[in-house]
């Protein structure tokens, strides 16, 4: 295996000992020629699969036309990914960036715009426990996971943290805080294990909002783009946020970000507010444009609901009466295997079989499959992994 190591890289990862060289649809290739089923599309961001010809051609085309001019001048690709995120998703008008963070650092600004233009000298966003929103030094702030705020302090002010799914939590902070915002939350809660909220926490944050004047603004980094089987998982719930961030499966491994708003929220940001240098970048908009076309014209995100029954279902028949299992869960091909104690070592498990999962918070086995799955290939996801987890 060619050693993809290296003492001028910072060690910012703990990487798996395994480098791949090429992909194709569920599939993907290391450098020894060995062949990996993928249920974790790069952590939800291959969408449609590796080498997705679609796709590939969008940006081979444009990368023999232009690559990067600036957001100095107009960009034709930007304008028309803008109409169709905005036509799928109910939204106004999209500031892009280059990844979950970026977008998510967007609409903390936006809310911070609102609450001064309310006379709010500190804005205050509430956020969740156990949530996961970036890297960055305001979304690693709003993230609920101490193990990535450690050693960063001090973190920036204007948040506060309320239970995921805790509805009378936000209603005693409102209550006790006069400068709140925004709410910032994942419609299903990704890194932490796949926590899918009350079917009516949606709409009751909805009704906060509009009661308190705040902005609700939706994390769909990881649920958009089809994952949960609409292309926005707050299409599920029967309400519209006013801000709702998103990026890996946009751009199907291409680094893209989008921040998207609506009415008032919409308008808050004017020349001179933000910007991004490689922001809506031709090349990135042009492989953009071609996921949205693909997700629309093969049915994609109903074909996500279908799958994610499958899958669940199967692994459901086959873990029946494991004992190490607390429960399987998902919203389309969002699945979550939930064990009673740590199961990290099956990461390492599955890549020894020919398989790539993941592991969250210690106990959870993620799967992020391929929304173009076929059957069988969901099939033998639900054969291979049952077995790899019988056994333990």
């Amino acid at each position: 295996m060619t050693d993809s190591n290296s003492p001028h890289l910072m060690q910012t990862y703990a990487r798996l000992p395994v480098s791949f060289e090429r992909g194709q649809g569920a599939y993907l290739e290391d450098t020894n020629g060995k062949r990996y089923f993928d249920a974790l599309t790069g952590l939800a961001v291959a969408g449609l699969g590796h080498a997705h010809p679609r796709v590939t051609a969008a940006i081979a085309e444009q990368a023999g036309r232009v690559l990067h001019t600036s957001n100095l001048y107009g960009i034709p690709n930007q304008a028309k990914l803008a109409d169709k995120l905005c036509a799928v998703s109910g939204m106004d008008r999209v500031f892009f960036g280059n990844s979950g963070a970026e977008a998510n650092e967007a609409a903390i600004k936006i809310a911070r715009l609102h609450g001064h233009a309310r006379g709010i000298k500190r804005p205050t966003i509430i956020v969740t426990d156990e949530s996961f929103h970036g890297r960055t030094m305001a979304t690693l702030t709003a993230t609920g996971n101490r193990k990535v705020q450690a050693g960063f302090e001090p973190l920036l002010p204007g948040f506060v943290r309320a239970p995921f799914n805790d509805i009378d939590a936000i209603v005693r902070i409102a209550e006790n805080e006069d400068e709140i915002v925004a709410i910032l939350v994942e419609p299903v809660q990704g890194e932490s294990g796949i926590n899918i909220p009350a079917e009516d926490y949606l709409p009751r944050l909805r009704a906060l909002c509009d009661a308190n004047d705040w902005l609700l603004m939706l994390d769909e980094v990881q649920t958009g783009n089809g994952r949960t089987g609409t292309y926005f998982a707050f299409q599920q719930s029967g309400i519209m946020p006013d801000v709702v961030t998103t990026a890996k499966g946009l751009g199907n491994g291409v680094p893209i970000g989008a921040c998207l708003a609506r009415g008032a929220a919409a308008e808050l940001m004017q020349p001179g507010n933000h910007g991004s240098t490689f922001g809506g970048n031709p090349l990135v908009c042009a492989a953009a444009i071609a996921v949205i076309d693909t997700i629309e014209s093969e049915g994609l995100c109903a074909r996500a609901t279908e799958l994610g029954n499958r899958i669940l279902d199967g692994l459901r028949r086959n873990l029946k009466g494991n004992n190490n299992i607390r429960e399987i869960r998902g919203k389309g091909l969002m699945l979550a295997v939930e064990f009673t104690s740590e199961c990290t070592h099956l990461v390492r498990d599955a890549l020894a079989a020919g398989m790539l999962i993941n592991v969250t918070h210690g106990n959870v086995v993620r799967l992020l499959p391929p929304l173009t799955l076929t059957n069988d290939e969901a099939d033998e996801l639900i054969e291979r992994l049952s077995s790899l987890i019988n056994r333990v």
